[in-house]
């Protein structure tokens, strides 16, 4: 099978780090994001990316990319509204995903569809290895870059904010390669499963 490849610009705001609905079972490949040593230089950058500013406030430059927005988040509530039935819960996670993925320089239907893989889009999920929430964040980065708190990793914003960073993290790490970005991520780096089902799923959110 052929690697796909793909290169997604730095957000300005992690600059300093060097249609179906949702009805797919989560996958179960790798073990999670593994624990490995960081320079004080990343460890810094990123502590910085998670801080937090403020609620996750989309704003334009023109009506034109607020209609577009509108439209997004429209079919994109259509579509998650089986697996999230409560119509203020589910705009305020597709809000949310939305400003953190544009923020970390990431498409959110790409993030939807590692939400979908990872999991199923249930909040409070824990997989095996103890990772946690939408994004499946491992504890260990809580403490590597956060306030210690692995419970926090519940919060939504916080999850998906943490999800986004680590993957642009892993990106810069892989030089762009979205593939091997992707199976870090999952810890099945080099492995098709993963990545594959990722990419199949983002493209059911494509608007």
């Amino acid at each position: 099978m052929n690697r796909r490849r793909r290169s997604l610009l730095t957000a300005a705001a992690l600059a300093p780090l060097a249609a179906a609905p949702a009805t797919a079972q989560v996958l179960r490949v790798g073990r999670g994001q593994v624990e490995e040593p960081l320079a004080d230089s990343v460890r810094t950058a990123l502590s910085a990316a998670v801080s937090f500013s403020g609620p996750p406030r989309a704003s334009f430059s023109d009506v034109d990319q607020r209609l577009a927005y509108l439209r997004w988040l429209g079919a994109a509530s259509d579509r998650l509204k089986p697996r999230m039935p409560e119509t203020p819960l589910r705009v305020e996670f597709l809000e949310t995903l939305w400003y953190e993925s544009k923020r970390a320089g990431l498409e959110p239907a790409l993030v939807l569809g590692l939400v979908q893989v990872e999991s199923g889009f249930r909040k409070f999920a824990i997989s095996s290895a103890g990772a946690r929430g939408y994004m499946q964040v491992m504890p260990f980065w809580a403490r590597l870059i956060g306030d210690g708190d692995p419970a926090t990793l519940f919060h939504a914003q916080t999850n998906l904010r943490f999800g986004c960073v680590i993957l642009r993290h892993y990106l810069n790490v892989e030089q762009g390669d979205l593939y091997l970005a992707l199976g870090r991520y999952n810890g099945s780096r080099g492995q098709p499963q993963y990545p594959s089902a990722v990419f199949a799923n983002q493209q059911r959110w494509m608007v």
